[in-house]
């Protein structure tokens, strides 16, 4: 029997049965992809183990429910009776634990293989998108389980509502945040599939922003007959997008199929009413910041009105979202003082978090703190970056986050300030010296708004920031 044949006969047994005396280890397991699959073996009575780079909170979450973490490549350390292995791209090739498993006939397998197999024979809701996926699968898998119409999810982030990226449910029907990585998306067969943007990023992996678009086009291929794909009004590729049904979505114009209108805010929260194919439903509160989490909201509000969740109950669900974790996240809000924590890492990203940000409190002094993330990124994008930070008021970058990379030289955090207004940029040498900044600020009365935003471990600054500030 070879690899593939075993491993989908043990997930189907794991499906319909129990986990109790099996085993899988995780290379990677605190990412926030892979720990929401090893939660879900966890939650199948498998004995979870893994190992990663370092200790997060992320990771003591892990440990806190029963699954082993070790941070060291130990060959030693591994689960030897592991009936199935699973690692992530950013593992190196050189890793000792990932070859020993190679070496000695383990089924070894990438994530996004697994999540395919783990989802075969589900209705499956797919969200992929360069941003805006991982809230806005967040909010139809948490529209899904507060209207009690149920759902198996699987997170790229942690739900506020839940306090995890993972939850199981007896309704076969799996909401799945696709992820463009190493082509990862291309493993799942929607039912219902939403691309949410499209702007070019993992350029290190794409080569070209061309071939980067067209594995969405390849994405939304994947849509199984009689399914229906969801994709925000003015992406380029549309026509070459999936032949099947297809709807276009957008925060406010109403030339798409899918719209809000009757926009309004207040201390933070919008309200808004939905147009869906020419259909209204009116009177949604949503208590997150962020037109372009409006516009989440309306891509999630139509995957679950074409799913059958009564309008009553979907706008129940809205009202009551807490929102992801770092995903225009208030850390602390007053009168005086909003702090606000995101996960941004695109010019994009930040482009959006900042405008939103300075829509929803004009009058309030905007300053960010942005760890870059990736040499290749900031090589790629620095003067998309330099734009998007030049709209706040002030900017304090912080050095980059490397992750899987080695550093290139030339590229740092300077080479983005220097495409800058120089009046509103600091580069600071390390988190100690940033920490000094904003407590010197503090002092001085200059802090009104604060954003925090980057994808590497600048959160593990939300809250030495917030107990200097608040």
């Amino acid at each position: 029997m070879n690899n593939n044949n075993h491993i989908a006969n043990f997930l189907k047994n794991l499906a319909t049965g129990d986990g109790i005396g099996t085993s899988v280890y995780f290379l990677g397991i605190g990412g926030i992809g892979m720990s929401a699959i090893a939660r879900y073996f966890n939650s199948r009575g498998v004995t979870v183990s893994g190992y990663d780079k370092t200790e997060t909170a992320l990771t003591k979450l892990l440990v806190s429910e029963g699954i082993a973490v070790h941070y060291d490549d130990n060959v030693d350390a591994v689960d030897k009776e592991s009936l199935l292995v699973v690692y992530t791209p950013a593992i190196p090739n050189t890793h000792q634990e990932l070859n020993y498993f190679i070496n000695n006939g383990y089924p070894v397998v990438k994530r996004s293989e697994v999540l395919g197999m783990i989802t075969n024979g589900s209705y499956n809701i797919c969200i992929a998108g360069t941003h805006g996926k991982t809230t806005t699968s967040t909010m139809v898998a948490h529209i899904l389980r507060h209207s009690e119409f149920g759902c198996n999810a699987f997170l790229g982030g942690i739900a506020s509502n839940y306090e995890t990226n993972f939850w199981s449910s007896k309704k076969n029907v799996s909401v799945v945040e696709a992820d463009e990585y190493d082509r990862s998306f291309l493993r799942l067969n929607p039912d219902v599939a939403v691309i949410t943007a499209m702007d070019p990023d993992h350029l290190d992996i794409y080569g070209t922003a061309a071939i980067f678009e067209a594995a969405f086009v390849d994405f939304s291929h994947q849509v199984k007959e009689n399914g229906i794909l969801i994709y925000k009004h003015g992406l380029n590729e549309h026509a070459a997008f999936s032949n099947k049904r297809m709807l276009s979505y957008s925060a406010d114009d109403s030339k798409a199929d899918c719209f809000a209108f009757n926009i309004t805010h207040h201390n933070g929260s919008y309200q808004f009413d939905v147009a869906i194919e020419k259909n209204t439903m009116q009177g949604f509160s949503l208590h997150m910041g962020g037109l372009h989490n409006v516009e989440n909201a309306v891509a999630a509000i139509t995957v679950a009105a074409i799913s059958g969740v009564e309008t009553e109950k979907i706008k129940a669900a809205v009202a009551a979202f807490k929102g992801v974790k770092r995903r225009f996240e208030y850390i602390y809000k007053d009168d005086q003082l909003v702090m606000i924590d995101d996960y941004a890492h695109h010019p994009k990203e930040l482009t959006a978090l900042i405008g939103g940000a300075k829509a929803l409190f004009p009058e309030k002094k905007c300053t960010i703190v942005f760890q870059p993330h990736l040499y290749t990124r900031t090589r790629d994008f620095a003067e998309g970056f330099a734009a998007a930070l030049n709209m706040a008021d002030e900017v304090l970058l912080l050095p980059i986050y490397p992750a899987r990379e080695l550093p290139i030289e030339g590229v740092d955090a300077a080479m983005v300030a220097l495409l800058m207004d120089k009046n509103k940029v600091t580069v600071c040498a390390d988190f100690e010296h940033l920490l000094q900044i904003v407590q010197t600020k503090k002092q001085s009365g200059s802090i009104e708004m604060i954003i925090t935003a980057g994808a590497g471990d600048i959160d593990t600054l939300v809250q030495p920031i917030k107990q200097l500030i608040a």
